[in-house]
């Protein structure tokens, strides 16, 4: 869940009053239906046609602009009104006649019923106003230079160093007068790319690996990386070698789509205010700036192509955390205000189309605790998604999405409520699902959708009903285990809900037809605790000072603990979260650094620190080198064994007659589990075998002993089989730490055949394999 962002302060107006004379030549304008949203080149490239849709206004100008900021307009037309969707265009001679030889920036002012276009209107002028909001909840100002919605990028944002005034853009008695031409993000007219983005992995999403991290943050420390590289997309895609020796198979970006982040810690108020994550989306089509070390016109989307074909020749791919349940523009300046809401886009040329409104139309709706939604269910608005995802999938080569609080994509209500249903066709869930078809669980070409299937109002909390060719994070998977390694004798946890997250939590996924890959299987992610202060803090300090926070929010429910302060037990639960992860049944992520035990001292909301301890670190000590060798020996074992991988639900149905089920559990004596064991929570030991033999893995068998318990357990170990014996390839306890905890192929010690004993210290796993 990406965190509601506190606001700036309001720093003293000052009303920018642009008087200039504009001259409006008529426009013969398209059809609708022939001309695509967004500003775009002719196919001849001697022209550039504009189209906008607004429902509810009663005239759109384009302006244009030679410079992206400090300059006035060089040229204006009004648009064509075809039917919802206004149009224009002009020609590159009319373009260059005004001055615009280069780069086209552009940006649109829009009237309605709530600012009646006056003749005597000019910049900053009060003509045609009659009120900030109508009973329809239209927001027209046309002192707003409102952005494209289509455009594919931008070429700044609202707040940058040298404007920090965010009262340019907002509405009200106060700013309502302000102009904000002169310093809005414009759009940004580009040519047809036809980069080469690399050969997309077509591997099912079982077989994937999925590594979340921050660009910037990915190299912004990294002295391997060039300093003109370090925190972009040149220097991410300079770690693809990397991530694929660490084993990592796809690779899943916090959100690049251009986010109000340039303001970022360049002011004396600190990181208040500031959005490093980037969960507020300024636009949905364009690669953000910041992160590209080019930053021209196409820059970024060249950059970050050129990103995503150094992932896809490493053979990994690229996924992208998108935001369609709110945006970036902005929510009311006074808690209760109607009339004072920024606009920059969206809200000032179809508020009720774009945004879900509260039932009297004077509000936004808000049920995700970020802001005001995005009004998912109407057609326009869910087109804008649909066509934003292809536009990432097919241009700028992405092979999958992580949908942030992804429930309100199934939103049946546009105003005033919230239903959630899967089954409506109409909903941008399922408009995405058939415009941009899946990929098949078996592997080939298609798009892995991943949906984060919660947010905070009532009925979003939706693990387990998203459509069936839909992944989701599992946080049951994750709670799970984070409270059986912390909180042993707090909370209860049975064996029987610990086989249930391994074998893929078929409770979840089993009854609508999907595959243990529907189960993203994490214990740490972006938004809470590193996986290292997972198991080193007892609460959240997100008080602390720079670089360290100071942030706030962040959840008081952490299922966290500090092992009693002992840093080698601290690395022991770690080990066990890293291979609990990669031995269950699933789709395994985890987050960027905590291969090499990243902490951020306890804060567990870090959504607003631009800084060093934000940013991965790049020289780990000896204890963090030996965890990251761990890591990759754990990934590379799961590369390696596909039983650990099913393309279904395991079962205990012996299918070859050699005496084991796929999967068969037993309690540390060795014999099955009845009912009680599997139902009392003073259990805390369990092991399970997988039959190789019937899963198609190079090994007849695979076992795994796990003590969740304080203290030392026995397992007497099970059949590996006819002719074969067991051995060890890893014990997470302390004695076996080192570079080597994880064997290589061919160096696993004999530990013996059925019967034999093994004493699992305490809080630990050990993993067996049949020879």
């Amino acid at each position: 869940m990406s965190p509601r962002l506190p606001r700036r302060a309001a720093v003293a107006a000052c009303a920018l009053l642009l008087v200039t004379a504009f001259l409006f030549t008529g426009s013969a304008g398209h059809a609708a239906s022939s001309v695509p949203l967004g500003g775009h080149y002719t196919a001849a490239g001697d022209a550039v046609t504009f189209a906008v849709y607004s429902s509810a206004a009663e005239r759109i100008d384009v302006y244009l602009y030679s410079d992206p900021t400090g300059a006035a307009h060089r040229l204006g037309r009004t648009l064509t009104d075809t039917g919802d969707v206004f149009t224009a265009t002009l020609t590159t001679a009319e373009l260059a006649a005004a001055g615009i030889t280069r780069t086209v920036y552009y940006g649109y002012r829009a009237w309605g019923p709530n600012w009646r276009h006056d003749p005597q209107w000019t910049p900053g002028s009060a003509a045609g106003f009659v009120s900030d909001v109508d009973a329809a909840g239209n927001r027209f100002n046309p002192n707003k230079l409102l952005s494209d919605p289509y455009s594919r990028e931008l070429s700044h944002d609202p707040l940058r160093p040298g404007m920090t005034d965010q009262t340019v853009y907002a509405s009200g008695p106060l700013h309502r007068l302000k102009d904000s031409g002169l310093v809005a993000p414009k759009s940004i007219v580009l040519p047809v790319s036809t980069a080469d983005t690399g050969v997309k992995p077509t591997r099912p999403l079982k077989d994937d690996v999925v590594y979340e991290v921050h660009v910037r943050g990915f190299t912004a420390d990294d002295p391997a990386v060039p300093a003109q590289y370090r925190g972009t997309y040149r220097g991410a895609g300079m770690k693809a070698g990397h991530l694929a020796a660490l084993g990592v198979t796809a690779v899943e970006l916090l959100p690049v789509a251009e986010t109000p982040n340039d303001a970022n810690d360049v002011d004396a108020t600190g990181t208040e205010g500031d959005n490093y994550w980037g969960y507020a989306t300024l636009n949905y089509f364009a690669p953000d700036r910041r992160y590209s070390s080019d930053k021209s016109p196409g820059g970024p989307t060249a950059e970050f192509q050129a990103m995503v074909k150094s992932f896809h020749d490493n053979g990994i791919k690229v996924f992208v955390d998108v935001v369609y349940n709110h945006t970036g523009e902005g929510y009311a300046w006074r808690a209760g205000d109607a009339s004072t809401y920024n606009i920059l886009s969206w809200r000032g040329l179809d508020n009720p189309t774009y945004y879900s409104l509260t039932a009297d139309r004077q509000h936004s709706f808000d049920n995700t605790g970020v802001g005001g939604n995005y009004n998912t269910y109407h057609p326009v608005a869910r087109d804008l998604i649909v066509e934003s995802l292809r536009h990432w999938r097919d241009t700028l080569g992405v092979d999958g999405f992580r949908l942030d609080l992804a429930s309100v994509l199934g939103n049946t209500c546009q105003h005033g409520c919230f239903r959630f249903d899967r089954d409506d066709p109409a909903t941008a869930l399922n408009a995405i699902t058939a415009a941009l078809p899946p990929r098949p669980t078996g592997g080939g070409t298609g798009t892995d959708w991943i949906a984060e299937p919660w947010a905070i109002g009532p009925g979003t909390y939706q693990v387990g009903n998203f459509p069936a060719e839909w992944s989701e994070w599992n946080d049951t998977f994750r709670d799970t285990f984070r409270a059986d390694q912390n909180k042993l004798g707090v909370t209860a946890v049975t064996p029987g809900q610990l086989a249930t997250r391994i074998a893929g939590s078929s409770d979840l996924y089993g009854d609508d037809g999907r595959t243990p890959a529907a189960s993203v299987n994490f214990i740490v992610a972006h938004d809470g605790f590193t996986l290292s202060d997972l198991y080193s803090c007892n609460a959240k300090h997100n008080t602390q000072p720079w670089p360290y926070g100071p942030s706030d929010g962040g959840s008081d429910h952490n299922l966290s603990w500090d092992q009693g302060g002992d840093p080698a037990a601290q690395r022991q639960a770690a080990r066990n979260g890293m291979a609990l992860t990669a031995l269950s049944a699933g789709t395994p992520m985890f987050n960027g650094g905590d291969e090499h035990l990243r902490s951020l001292r306890c804060n567990n909301n870090p959504y607003n620190l631009d800084s060093s301890a934000n940013w991965l670190d790049w020289s780990p000590d000896t204890d963090q080198t030996e965890f990251a060798e761990f890591t990759a020996g754990m990934l590379a074992f799961r590369a390696d064994h596909p039983a650990l991988r099913p393309g279904g639900f395991y079962t205990s149905t012996d299918g070859n007659g050699n005496g084991m089920g796929q999967l068969d559990w037993f309690t540390p004596a060795g014999v099955t589990p009845d009912a009680a064991y599997w139902n009392d929570p003073g259990n805390h030991a369990l092991g399970w075998r997988l039959d190789g033999t019937e899963l198609g893995d190079p090994a007849a068998a695979l076992y795994v002993a796990y003590n969740g318990w304080s203290g030392q357990v026995g397992f007497t170990l099970p059949d590996p089989g006819a002719g074969r014996q067991w051995y060890r390839v890893t014990d997470t306890a302390a004695w076996a730490e080192g570079g080597d905890q994880v064997a290589a192929p061919g160096t696993e010690d004999l530990i013996g055949g059925a019967g034999t004993g093994y004493d699992v210290h305490g809080r630990s796993l050990v993993l067996l394999i049949a020879k």
